[in-house]
């Protein structure tokens, strides 16, 4: 095995007598580079927009959130809300009522979900950082909007005219007992103290206000919710948290993690990382086919220098795994200095956010030691094919001729 490493290195940094040998070399060798590093840089550039995309919803996603299995609520009492704080690894929880919801103000109206919360709501998620004017209230009867709500309906904050909710009665169907001329809605007037900014589904999506009028107006006791968000402590076990919550919730609620409470989101993710992968992955398959070219180019060259180790009693196995070595040198080098250009670009974005989306957002970026070992061993196994199918040319008809 050292014989032909040897020779392939020699081959390696020795120009050849054709100028043209040289020319497609260097074109060969600039082709893995370029291709290794658009592929780390490509991937580097997903993994930063992953995490851009998930910091918004994480922002309203607790670390577990306790969901109904049937239905659209459940039950809590007070000893199980004792069993819970009883956990070890949970910092916090929050309950919480969400329902579908008519908002109108004046002559504008529009549909959204009114999320009763309770006090620890702020504690268990970041939806603190998301308030950009205004406050969560003083009064029972104040509620934090979206700015898709605000902007939408134009409602002033802090105004004696507040925002009209109205979510239709339960029961079955629309006239009640008491008549055709009572309303098959309950309505709940709330004074806009804040408003929010996300992104621009969950800023048309949601109404904050305190879980007890929430209660009221949905005609449920203090006991009913539509879900519980939990905070774990710093190092605890998700799985043995998960567990221990599920044993004091029992079979009529399902706790899920974070990635569980976004399945389509994370899965539309790694959807779209993998189809890029696959595209600059054949992009390389198809400029690796340089290299097969390159390295028969250098077997005709070499053609003399073959006949004469041959002589002397190298094997055709052994002139074989001279090229074969070669192959994988150029590849391994190429994609080595393709991945240390591709590391300093996205290095310098990361540090001077040159590239620019608006003007004060810099493109997200994220360097992952997972992608660096992807984009290395993808070059190294093509590299492995495309100088195993060139050096099969090397027979012992063609060294003979």
């Amino acid at each position: 095995m050292k014989f032909p490493f040897y020779i392939a290195k020699r081959y390696l940094r020795s120009k050849s007598s054709q100028n043209a040998v040289n020319i497609i070399n260097f074109i060969t060798f600039l082709v893995i580079v370029i291709g290794s590093a658009a592929l780390f840089i490509v991937l580097s550039a997903f993994a930063g927009l992953k995490t851009f995309s998930l910091s918004f919803s994480n922002t309203f996603d607790p670390d577990l959130k306790a969901s109904p299995s049937i239905g659209k609520h459940f039950t809590i009492s007070p000893g199980q809300e004792s069993a819970l704080r009883e956990i070890e690894g949970l910092a916090n929880f929050s309950k919480e009522l969400e329902e579908r919801a008519y908002l109108t103000y004046k002559e504008k109206s529009t549909i959204a979900y009114i999320k009763g919360v309770d006090e620890n709501y702020r504690a268990v998620t970041g939806v603190d950082s998301t308030l950009i004017f205004g406050n969560w209230g003083s009064d029972v009867y104040n509620g934090v909007i979206g700015i898709g709500i605000y902007n939408l309906l134009g409602v002033p904050m802090n105004n004696r005219t507040a925002m009209e909710v109205l979510v239709p009665k339960p029961g079955e169907g629309s006239f009640s007992q008491q008549g055709f001329n009572s309303k098959p809605y309950d309505e709940l007037a709330l004074v806009v103290s804040g408003v929010f900014a996300v992104e621009e589904s969950l800023d048309k999506k949601y109404v904050f206000a305190h879980l007890p009028v929430v209660q009221d107006l949905l005609q449920k006791n203090d006991t009913e919710v539509s879900g519980i968000n939990f905070k774990l402590k710093e190092g605890a076990a998700p799985e043995q948290v998960r567990n221990d919550i599920a044993n004091v919730l029992g079979e009529k609620t399902s706790v899920l993690t974070r990635q569980e409470q976004n399945t389509s989101l994370y899965r539309m993710l790694n959807t779209e990382n993998l189809a890029t992968y696959l595209i600059f992955t054949l992009v390389l398959i198809i400029a690796l086919f340089n290299v097969v070219g390159a390295i028969i180019m250098m077997i005709l060259d070499k053609q003399q220098n073959s006949k004469t180790l041959y002589s002397l009693g190298t094997t055709v196995a052994a002139l074989r795994r001279i090229y074969f070595i070669q192959g994988i040198l150029v590849t391994s080098f190429g994609g080595l200095i393709g991945v240390l250009i591709g590391s300093l670009l996205i290095g310098t974005q990361m540090a001077f956010g040159w590239l620019k989306i608006t003007p004060s957002l810099a493109y997200p970026v994220e360097y992952n030691v997972m992608n660096l070992l992807i984009v290395i061993g993808t070059i190294v196994v093509l590299g492995l094919i495309s100088s195993k199918i060139a050096s099969s040319r090397v027979t012992k008809k063609m060294i003979a001729s």
